[in-house]
């Protein structure tokens, strides 16, 4: 099996050089996902017609979640994505040669589970893989062999893990594990609705005002389950994460391990104050019932995409690729009529929701003078940074750890399928990292967390190999001195990534076959990701719920009539959670049928 691919590898290898500069990846844009043209079946026209009620900017998958609803709702929708590809950031795409990328998002977890349900994603193709055991954290230390952390679902097998480094955190872990959940618990029916339009509390009729206080029926609810825990709930919250979990734990490879969820995607250091909601925002998810619980999609991202698709297509949604959004119609009433492709061509509607990212729906689609000129100075001064260096490895074995050495069929053991925590033996390694960033260099001992999708769907890669994604920060958006982000940058710093890696995994770099290296600006190059950043904006408390994007345009309209944000850079935020798309097309719809 391993020499299969090890053949087929040094035929690559020979082709593509053994540096692997990411410039020779250009030239492949292949893609296991269905085709633009392909989509527009079940009835539809293949070619774009000229009028439709909706128009969606953008086949992410917030984009398409609200496609396939409106549709539902006998809305005539259009979708226009300017990739070849759909998906947005959950995609799938061959970078190397028989290796099956998820090349920005990686992992499901979020997605809400009514849009599991409504949209009928099994039927459609949808396959996730549950992981169990789901976190493994290697030590580098001077004993042999090295310590390692394995986190799974069997809370006496993860006692007994952490307990290899303290006796009290194996014990409070339990109780931890159910604080947080009473938390998640709380705060979930919020996911699921508009934020409380404040200003309609004080507007209109009495009896509009108590249909609006209606809204509030989420918030109440979420402070009536949090009782009498409100003010540790509110500490977690606001604090640092690294002070939420020193009141739990002492053990720093344990701490470090939970506070990457802290601080993923994010410019921040786990001790930066409100670090704790990022943290809750990443364990709200479930999978088959199973809370907390993140999964690999089988096929990769862009095969959740193509069910939400076909989910879409099949109520008769249109549904485009390379199809790029110009700017959007505005009516002499002010409203959205529609939008104009890059080809001039004009497609006319009564509702335009954005799947893009605030910053280009509202900086670079909409007419500025249309536009109230303090919330575009909101728009602009959302921020954007991001610490993510995404890299996709193709390998022709798997990695062997020194903490947890590969059996001798090199076949997957159960920490493969994990998502693996490297230089996470304490906290302090998170800050420094975070600390190099801040400066304007990339992180010498950066962050890293490793998942291998293909240990558990072998058919990602050719038989004995391996497709490797490698999520990693901090890197600056803007390297000190204003350097560009170059090739040479670019390699230098996975060179750094790959030689943290050989230190865990000796041998690691040996097996890589090709390597795809995406910097914030690729990110936002590419995905169209504002500053690199996954989330379309920071997900700090000052720009959460009545506030994303701005204070008074939480609730997905915009300041133009017809025109609604539909992304993550709406509520609820970033994530691959469907939930903006599904909330902002329930909004548009109860708008369409006042029309």
């Amino acid at each position: 099996m391993v020499g299969h691919c090890r053949v087929m590898a040094a035929g690559l290898r020979a082709r593509l050089g053994t540096g692997c500069p990411s410039r020779w990846l250009q030239g492949w844009h292949l893609s296991p996902g269905l085709s633009g043209a392909r989509l527009a079946h079940a009835g539809a026209a293949d070619r774009l017609q000229r009028e439709y009620d909706a128009v969606v900017i953008g086949a992410g998958h917030n984009g398409l979640v609200a496609a396939a609803y409106l549709q539902q709702a006998g809305v005539r929708t259009a979708v226009l994505e300017k990739r070849h590809v759909l998906g947005g950031a959950a995609v799938t795409e061959e970078i190397v040669p028989g290796f099956k990328f998820s090349r920005a998002s990686y992992l499901l977890s979020l997605l809400r589970p009514q849009i599991y349900a409504e949209l009928e994603l099994q039927r459609h193709g949808l396959r996730v893989l549950p992981r169990d055991p789901y976190s493994f954290t290697p030590l580098l230390e001077d004993r042999s062999p090295p310590r390692s952390l394995l986190l799974g679902h069997d809370m006496a097998q993860t006692q007994q893990q952490i307990a290899q480094f303290s006796q009290k955190d194996a014990q409070a872990y339990p109780e931890y594990e159910a604080f947080m959940g009473g938390l998640v618990s709380a705060l979930d029916p919020l996911l699921d609705a508009p934020p409380v339009d404040t200003a309609a509390l004080g507007q209109g009729s009495l009896l509009q005002r108590l249909r609006a206080l209606r809204a509030l029926q989420p918030l109440l609810r979420a402070g009536l389950a949090l009782g009498r825990q409100l003010p540790r709930y509110y500490e977690v919250l606001t604090a640092p994460i690294s002070k939420i979990l020193d009141q739990w734990f002492e053990s720093e490879p344990l701490k470090a391990t939970l506070a990457t969820d802290a601080v993923i995607g994010a410019m921040a250091s786990p001790h930066t104050p409100g670090s704790g909601y990022v943290l809750l925002h990443h364990v709200m998810g479930e999978l088959e019932g199973q809370r907390g619980a993140w999964g690999y999609v089988a096929g990769g991202m862009g095969a959740l995409s193509q069910a939400i698709a076909c989910a879409a297509a099949a109520r008769g949604a249109h549904i485009f690729t390379e199809k790029a959004v110009c700017h959007v119609l505005l009516g002499k009433d002010g409203r959205a009529q529609g939008v104009v492709l890059q080809d001039g061509t004009e497609v006319r509607s009564k509702l335009v929701l954005s799947n893009a990212s605030p910053q280009i729906t509202f900086l670079e689609l909409t007419p500025q003078e249309k536009l109230p000129k303090d919330f575009v100075q909101r728009i602009q001064q959302v921020d954007t940074r991001s610490p993510v260096t995404k890299i996709n490895v193709a390998v022709d074995q798997l990695p062997s750890f020194l903490a947890a050495p590969n059996a001798r069929d090199g076949r997957p053991l159960p920490h493969h399928q994990c998502s693996i925590h490297l230089n996470c033996e304490g906290t302090h390694l998170l800050h420094q990292a975070f600390t190099e960033a801040t400066h304007g260099r990339p992180s010498s001992r950066p962050m890293i967390e490793l998942c291998i999708p293909s240990a558990l769907d072998p058919g990602l890669a050719p038989q004995g190999c391996h497709v490797v994604s490698l999520f990693t920060q901090y890197t600056p958006s803007v390297l000190a001195g204003g350097r560009p982000w170059d090739e040479q940058a670019r390699n230098a710093y996975a060179d750094t990534v790959f030689d943290c890696i050989e230190a865990y995994a000796p041998g690691f770099k040996a097996s890589v076959i090709g390597r795809d290296i995406l910097t914030p600006p690729d990110l936002e190059r590419i995905f169209g990701l504002p500053g690199g950043n996954i989330f379309h904006g920071g997900m700090s408390l000052d720009q959460l719920y009545f506030a994303r994007p701005a204070p008074s345009y939480s609730g997905y309209r915009s300041p133009i009539p017809g025109l609604y944000l539909c992304g993550s850079g709406a509520h609820p935020g970033g994530g691959v959670m469907g939930a903006a798309g599904r909330n902002a097309a329930q909004v548009a719809l109860k708008d369409f049928r006042q029309l």
